[in-house]
């Protein structure tokens, strides 16, 4: 749609009092001027059309639900995967430095009319890196539930094009739609286009998709956030740092952690017998996922046996078996 496109589009939802429509034609509009380069028209669009949201909220929206989601359609249907998240932040067990990181993005999403207000931005772009099992993914899930923004997961199957030139035009597909659906866009398993661009399997091709990846990350300055994750930060190309906001590192879980993880997912079991300097010791080097599993497994031991009690015994032995299965 051209710029006069939209200016009529504008003024015909004006004219029926559709301010929803109006509204999200005006994001079409400021999207479109931040891709032809005016960066400052776009900006300044975005601003207005925060105020007005903003307005509209303080009449009778605020706290009303979350940001609309609207499903990929056409081709861009079998490149991203939507939905709504219930989890939260508290849901987590977090090391205290972590949940310090995450809930500054939190913090600076709820008050980004305060810092634009200063000439600031609030961090958007964030590159999660650790492990897998470490809670990256949980983390993305639980960022869309704090902020009731929809999260959007890109398919990598469809991503990945197999004739010259596929991956990098629906990469621009996935990024158009970040400027024009304000959401959390969820990149895991990264490496798969942001490998180093002079390695050793280096083909033409990666080149291109990733220098596009680095182009529409670098010209995005929308309202989404867009979260890369990855098991394998060395296979990554060092101009991406540059390009986030943030890079978060995940670990493996240490004793505190380890603990409160299988504490909270046992919370309606009887755990008073449980010793559990000799439970965390054993699961020492374990992930959080596989915690979380080896609770799970306590727990339908439990149940299937009619106990409200779980014992050291019974989660040494789902702990050991998570650490034969990860082997």
């Amino acid at each position: 749609m051209t710029t006069s496109q939209h200016i009529v589009a504008l003024l015909q939802s004006h004219i029926a009092g559709d301010e929803d429509r109006f509204l999200s034609i005006a994001t079409q509009l400021a999207a479109h001027e931040a891709r032809r380069g005016h960066g400052k028209l776009a900006q300044e669009l975005r601003d207005l059309i925060d105020s007005a949201k903003g307005k509209r909220q303080t009449v009778g929206r605020r706290g009303v639900g979350p940001v609309p989601l609207v499903q990929p359609k056409g081709e861009l249907a079998g490149i991203l995967a939507a939905r709504y998240s219930d989890l939260r932040l508290s849901s987590m067990v977090l090391s205290n430095d972590l949940a310090e990181r995450l809930g500054r993005v939190v913090k600076e999403q709820r008050q980004r009319e305060r810092l634009r207000g200063r000439g600031l931005h609030p961090r958007r772009k964030l590159l999660l890196v650790g492990p897998p099992g470490s809670g990256k993914t949980m983390t993305a899930e639980a960022l869309a539930g704090e902020l009731k923004l929809p999260l959007f997961t890109v398919l990598y199957d469809g991503l990945i094009g197999k004739m010259m030139g596929e991956t990098a035009a629906r990469l621009r597909l996935i990024f158009d739609a970040i400027a024009l659906q304000r959401g959390v866009y969820f990149f895991d398993e990264f490496d798969a286009i942001g490998s180093q661009r002079a390695g050793p399997n280096d083909v033409g091709e990666i080149r291109r998709v990733l220098n596009s990846f680095l182009t529409f990350l670098e010209q995005d300055d929308g309202l989404s956030l867009v979260i890369a994750a990855t098991n394998h930060p060395k296979l990554l190309d060092r101009a991406l740092g540059r390009r986030f906001d943030d890079v978060i590192p995940y670990s493996i879980p240490e004793a505190g952690v380890a603990r409160g993880i299988l504490e909270a997912r046992l919370v309606t079991f009887d755990l008073t017998s449980v010793n559990w300097d000799e439970v965390v010791a054993a699961t020492k080097g374990l992930s959080q996922a596989e915690l979380a599993r080896a609770a799970d497994e306590a727990a339908k031991g439990a149940v299937l046996s009619d106990r409200e009690r779980i014992s050291s015994n019974a989660l040494l032995a789902a702990v050991a078996e998570r650490r034969t299965a990860a082997l």
